[in-house]
């Protein structure tokens, strides 16, 4: 059963939250300050979390970012619930680390399918693992590293660098990328695939101005450079 941690202080929210989170066989945890929040996810360690922006008592913004700091959070897919609708809201909220952003007043439903959305690679199945060069992705263990080194991918970091890696050499435009790793959400705009791509160089990449993993193609978008690419199968293959 797969923990949801809510951060939020409008009590009535959080009580439908509660019941239809519990409802809808999830494990449910959390609190209606932000005073502790990181300590609370620490300890908790839930598969998601849903965090208020705007909390009396501190920012969930900054909240987002220690929890991205931290070695227990780092990993853990994060969702902002927010009564703030603009779209330098919402790269912001991304910026920092959130995996998605819903802006209030939302449908139960359309929450609870994004929190399943979001924590669906950990309950898919995958056997191969990919490498190019020394970068890896383990698709079976969700796992990342760079020479041997863990990266820390948040779960949509994983999911585009998966789409983008397991296709080297194919240029996927913006709206391809859109539908392929966030599904039918339509209120994610195209800017986020570039802020995503963005954060996926800044972990991958040695420098911005030359990129070895994720090309761009002026006008279009973006495709994986398929040189020195290879699979754990195709080795195995090869004996």
């Amino acid at each position: 059963m797969k923990k949801v941690l809510l951060i939020e202080d409008d009590l009535d929210l959080y009580q439908l939250l509660k019941y239809n989170l519990e409802r809808s066989d999830f494990q449910f945890a959390g609190a209606n300050t932000g005073k502790g929040a990181v300590e609370l996810c620490s300890k908790e360690r839930p598969d998601l979390i849903l965090l208020d922006i705007m909390l009396p008592d501190s920012s969930g913004l900054e909240i987002c970012a220690r929890l991205r700091n931290h070695c227990v959070t780092a990993g853990t897919p994060i969702i902002f619930l927010t009564a703030r609708a603009s779209e330098a809201d919402r790269v912001m909220g991304l910026e920092l680390g959130a995996n998605d952003y819903i802006v209030k007043p939302f449908s139960i439903r359309e929450l609870i399918a994004r929190v399943k959305v979001q924590l669906r690679p950990a309950e898919e199945i995958a056997t191969t693992v990919l490498r190019s060069g020394m970068l890896e992705l383990d698709r079976s263990r969700y796992r990342a590293s760079y020479n041997g080194d863990p990266i820390r991918l948040t779960a949509t970091e994983f999911r585009l660098l998966e789409f983008l890696m397991s296709r080297p050499g194919i240029v996927f435009n913006r709206g391809q990328l859109l539908s392929a790793v966030w599904g039918s959400d339509r209120s994610v705009i195209h800017r986020t695939v570039d802020v995503y791509i963005l954060r996926l160089r800044k972990k991958l990449e040695a420098g911005p101005y030359h990129p070895q993993f994720i090309n761009s193609v002026r006008g279009f978008g973006y495709s994986f450079n398929p040189e020195n690419m290879s699979s754990a199968n195709d080795d195995a293959a090869c004996g």
